[in-house]
């Protein structure tokens, strides 16, 4: 992987944890020549990984649609920061730039960029690593959920093994690196009913 699209909340939320692990990662990132794909903002867990790479001496691609360029959160650091129209022109770009996907902890923004990219991998639009970083099990209920919608037969088992999910940032690096996509066609076969 050359760049790595991390997904994350533009709040620090409410434990240390969370931070000190985006920063984490985001040293990590930098130590193995990995560059980071984001959101573009300064604040919270966005800033604090965007801020780990720079320290680090690394590569940060932001992109942020113009209206959150305009409310002053932008990222003024950056060498790379691409501006564009809209959320979905800036989701498109974020995965076109990156070769895999972490979700830090986030909101609905968060879930949604996640689930968008889990939906394409699963229609075979993509077959890059998709990730959880699931810090002081914050993504514990949604592991869960996602478990509880193959016995409920809404997700097939091979669909569920798209998301790559480890607490600690080197596992979960190493988990991706040796990602070996195995995606078969979301519809049912005819023949198969």
């Amino acid at each position: 992987m050359k760049r790595v699209c991390v997904f994350c909340g533009s709040s620090l939320g409410s434990r240390p944890e969370y931070e000190a692990t985006a920063r984490q990662l985001g040293t990590l990132l930098a130590e193995r020549h990995i560059g980071l794909v984001y959101g573009g903002a300064h604040v919270g867990l966005m800033g604090a990984i965007a801020d780990a790479v720079l320290a680090a001496e690394g590569e940060v691609i932001g992109v942020i649609p113009e209206s959150l360029v305009r409310k002053e959160i932008a990222h003024q650091g950056l060498g790379d920061l691409r501006v564009v129209g809209s959320m979905h022109e800036r989701k498109a770009l974020m995965a076109e730039l990156g070769d895999g996907f972490i979700a830090l902890p986030g909101g609905c923004g968060t879930f949604e960029e996640f689930f968008e990219i889990v939906t394409w991998a699963q229609l075979g639009m993509h077959s890059k690593p998709i990730a959880l970083l699931n810090i002081a099990g914050y993504y514990d209920p949604l592991l869960a959920l996602l478990d509880q919608s193959i016995t409920e037969k809404f997700v097939k088992l091979e669909h569920r093994q798209l998301v790559l999910d480890a607490a600690d940032p080197i596992q979960l690096l190493e988990r991706m690196a040796t990602y070996v996509p195995t995606i078969r066609p979301k519809w049912i076969d005819r023949d198969e009913t």
